[in-house]
């Protein structure tokens, strides 16, 4: 079976235009939000780590 030449490079371009495409629905977020999110459940929970030992 003889393999298309360029045949990877039109899949791909598909799938960057796919994912290039910007949903204007989709919910936007703050990168440095979700950092602040993480740092916060990782406090709390060793918070309660330490304070609960035994629960």
């Amino acid at each position: 079976m003889a393999k298309k030449k360029g045949e990877g490079f039109q899949s791909a371009a598909g799938l960057i235009r796919y994912f290039d495409a910007e949903d204007e629905k989709a919910i936007k977020v703050n990168p440095w939000l979700v950092v602040a999110m993480i740092i916060a459940a990782v406090v709390i929970i060793e918070y309660l780590a330490i304070s609960f030992p035994n629960a």
